[in-house]
């Protein structure tokens, strides 16, 4: 997972809690009554990510059908990172969870015009979520986000509101979805874990020997590519690095095959 979420978790005092998303031939897999295991008297929220950052793992309706009665028992809530949510491949559509009756009442989505409309530098964002809690939201945000400039803000509203928004954000993912399949193309022989979404995918790198920063520095110095070791994102990450597509052309992804050669043999 990203770590600055970890890191915003303690920040606030509270104790994360890890639920396992494992690699599978298909791409990676969260178990859904391992996710609702997680969840205990003491949980103050449940935060999810769909499609996930760096992974590309997808939660969905068994998710959420395993977590709605639990978050009822122990009254907590559902943060729902949307900043990815439309950004999906081989045909999967997105499954919001405040869709679902049993947590329309409880999902708190948080959402960005960094990823889908490829704004990554404006910081612009909204929350959207039940009445009882926005107003505490409201007071959060003003005493500890940067407040945005108006001009950002209308920009963003603007390209929410176009007639091609929509098609707009299909066309892009469209073109990430080709990018991801070059690069599982040529590295086709390399311990790569499909992901469903997003623009980034991991490279398992115990499989070839090595750390996260051991492959990184390889890659850099021999291959001429940067790829961010994955320590520290989360317990799992300590074995992996991510190679990010959200900016490459094709044709330069086309050459990675000769690259990793160079580095790895």
């Amino acid at each position: 997972m990203y770590v600055g979420l970890v890191n915003r978790i303690r920040l606030v005092g509270g104790v994360p809690r890890h639920v396992p998303c494992v690699p599978a031939p298909d791409g990676w897999q969260v178990d859904p009554e391992a996710l609702a295991a997680a969840v205990g008297p003491e949980t103050a929220a449940v935060l999810a990510m769909t499609p996930a950052m760096p992974t590309g793992a997808l939660l969905g309706p068994a998710h959420w059908n395993a977590l709605a009665p639990v978050l009822e028992r122990h009254d907590c809530w559902l943060i729902h990172n949307a900043a990815m949510e439309r950004i999906l491949f081989d045909g999967h559509r997105p499954a919001h969870p405040a869709a679902h009756p049993g947590l329309a009442e409880r999902t708190i989505t948080v959402g960005s015009a960094s990823k889908e409309l490829r704004l990554i530098g404006w910081r612009v964002g909204w929350t959207v979520g039940p009445s009882r809690i926005l107003s505490d939201i409201a007071l959060v945000g003003m005493t500890n986000v940067v407040c945005q400039v108006g001009i950002a803000q209308r920009a963003v509203a603007a390209a929410l509101d176009a007639p091609d928004a929509d098609e707009d954000v299909a066309a892009a993912t469209r073109v990430w979805e080709q990018r991801r399949d070059i690069v599982l193309r040529q590295l086709d022989d390399y311990p790569l874990v499909r992901p469903h979404g997003g623009w980034s995918l991991l490279l398992d790198t115990a499989a070839l020997g090595l750390t996260p920063g051991e492959a990184s520095e390889r890659l850099f110095r021999r291959g001429r590519v940067a790829a961010t070791p994955m320590t520290g994102w989360g317990p799992g990450g300590d074995r992996y690095l991510r190679l990010v597509f959200a900016n490459e052309p094709a044709d330069r992804l086309g050459g990675l095959r000769g690259r990793f050669r160079t580095a790895f043999g």
